[in-house]
């Protein structure tokens, strides 16, 4: 009897009912993050949307306190819009959506984050999600719509539509709780991050303080991503046999060659014989113990690597752009690492360096797919390759945040390994954080080398400080020792200077020709320096002229 008493209080529960009560996993952790959270969802959609539609981001923030601790938050893009078939699902329903089973580089990947902030707003204010969308036909279509926690459906409480007005896009109204902060973890600095990370978009943001304008200074969008199949390297048991029974395939060499990427014929008859499987036979009837084979023998034969157009990087230049945009530093370096691969998926990373001018604080900037990542800074694999650095090697000393530094590190991918729901974290995968690593000393090499140059010339500079002191002393002390007119000792020591300049530029010749082959990667850098310090050395030179003839002038003029 007790069993049966058990048994009647089990029941089915809807992934909605599950994030109801731990929200936290979505980010919703306190009030002043889910104001973020919920910005972030949205200024992440529009991104995405506008990319993939090909159009320059045009995007509209506004947080606005309407009671105490009551905020409204209007997000809206210039993006192609949302056909109205589909809008009550993708708003209204968790695990909803067109990112999840495409393997090309998003910024979304669950089909959650949308919807959670809906799930957030309905949880704390009772008020619904509105939505209004407009594909550029003239009709605006308005929704206003709450999610049904029970069965994880949208529930309409309000459709109409409005005509007349040409536009294209999408616009959000959430009425939320939150409590909105200033501070290093805000929507100012999310929003800020993201305009460094996405120069081609215009960001304006209509906080409670004031209006902050992130103008773009980028023209053209990055390479647009392509679908790729999955590697059968990445590629579970369960997942295979999955596969195997959904496939249209009538043969395994025929499922093997057109349900993955880069997997010929040649190498989908190796699999199969080394795994002693019957290459014509029928996929669905496959057992455990062949299918495992066949994974097994996948790992033992010769694969090319996926293709790596499903990835679209930034590239060094629009990583510049974008750091000399918002930062304005003294120095900017960047790097994009070849394609890699972790468990069949292909990443790409890319680290920027900023240092001095309006950087005044060290500071470390994550980027997963072009988003900021704000929080969990300490379980991020970026976080443990820069601190796994030794930084004195580099000119910077043990704690590289102690300098004025910005250190932007992004990783791309089809498919990122966040740590939890929230993404707010990347796993630490060794491929990941070796690629990591290399990048960031590709940079640091260069950064070494503009900080050489600028030690050598404030070196200088001290010399002539110290020889301006006595300039006049040691002229007119050589003349009389020498008993010679001050004018020609005046012009030998200049001569003399000149012929120390010669002997010290070859050297450094030398020195930077060794050097060139030593560190991969410093040939811009160097030769920047080698003008730099060229230029240092003339200056020197004229000024020398100048105080040997001025303190000539004075000598006279007291005579």
């Amino acid at each position: 009897m007790k069993a049966k008493e058990m048994a009647q209080k089990h029941r089915e529960i809807s992934i909605s009912e599950f994030f109801e009560k731990n929200r936290h996993l979505l980010g919703y952790d306190n009030k002043v993050k889910a104001l973020l959270m919920i910005v972030k969802e949205g200024v992440d959609n529009a991104l995405d949307a506008t990319e993939e539609a090909r159009i320059l981001p045009d995007i509209y923030v506004k947080v606005k306190e309407i009671k105490p601790e009551i905020y409204e938050i209007v997000i809206k893009d210039n993006g192609p819009g949302i056909v109205k078939s589909h809008i009550p699902k993708i708003f209204g329903k968790l695990l909803y959506g067109s990112k999840f089973h495409r393997l090309k580089q998003n910024r979304g990947q669950q089909g959650i984050g949308i919807s959670a902030a809906t799930l957030y707003t309905q949880l704390t204010t009772g008020k619904p999600l509105e939505i209004k969308s407009s594909v550029g036909d003239g009709v605006t279509h308005i929704y206003k719509i709450k999610i049904d926690i029970r069965k994880n459906e949208p529930i309409i409480l309000e459709s109409r539509e409005e005509r007349g007005d040409i536009w294209h896009g999408v616009e959000l109204r959430f009425i939320t709780e939150g409590v909105y902060r200033d501070y290093k973890q805000s929507i100012h600095e999310y929003l800020k991050q993201t305009a460094i990370a996405n120069p081609y978009a215009n960001i304006t943001f209509d906080s409670p303080k004031g209006v902050i304008k992130f103008t773009r200074t980028v023209d053209k969008l990055p390479k647009e991503a392509k679908e790729i199949k999955p590697h059968i390297l990445g590629v579970e048991l369960g997942i295979m046999s999955r596969m195997l029974m959904n496939t249209k395939a009538k043969t395994l060499i025929s499922f093997l060659t057109t349900e993955f990427t880069k997997l010929g014929r040649k190498t989908a008859k190796e699999i199969c014989k080394t795994a002693e499987v019957n290459e014509n036979a029928k996929p669905k009837k496959l057992t455990d113990e062949e299918i495992k084979r066949i994974m097994e023998a996948a790992k033992s034969v010769k694969l090319q690597k996926p293709p790596t157009n499903c990835l679209s990087p930034l590239g060094s230049d629009v990583i510049t752009e974008g750091l000399k945009k918002e930062l304005n530093p003294e120095l900017v370096e960047a790097i994009t690492r070849p394609p890699e691969v972790y468990r069949g998926w292909p990443f790409q990373v890319e680290v920027g360096i900023a240092y001095g001018g309006s950087v005044t604080q060290g500071k470390l900037m994550r980027f997963a797919n072009r988003v900021p990542l704000l929080y969990q800074q300490g379980d991020c694999a970026i976080t443990k390759a820069i601190t796994g650095i030794d930084w004195r090697r580099y000119g910077l000393g043990g704690d590289v945040f102690e300098n004025p530094v910005v250190i932007f590190v992004h990783v791309v991918s089809v498919w990122v390994p966040f740590t939890s729901e929230s993404k707010e974290a990347i796993a630490s995968y060794p491929v990941i954080i070796k690629e990591i690593k290399l990048a960031t000393q590709e940079v640091a090499r260069k950064l070494k080398t503009y900080l050489s140059g600028k030690r050598r010339q404030a070196y200088h500079q001290q010399r002539m400080k110290t020889f301006e002191k006595y300039a006049n002393l040691t002229v007119q002390a050589l003349s009389e020792l020498s008993g010679e007119r001050r004018e020609k000792v005046k012009n030998m020591l200049i001569e003399l200077i000149n012929t120390k300049r010669h002997v010290k530029e070859v050297d450094e010749n030398e020195v930077k020709r060794s050097g060139e082959a030593e560190e991969a990667g410093s040939e811009c850098a160097g030769a920047d320096k080698e003008k730099r310090e060229s230029e240092d050395r003339d200056s020197h030179q004229v000024t020398l002229e100048h105080i040997l003839r001025r303190e000539e002038k004075t000598h006279q003029t007291g005579n």
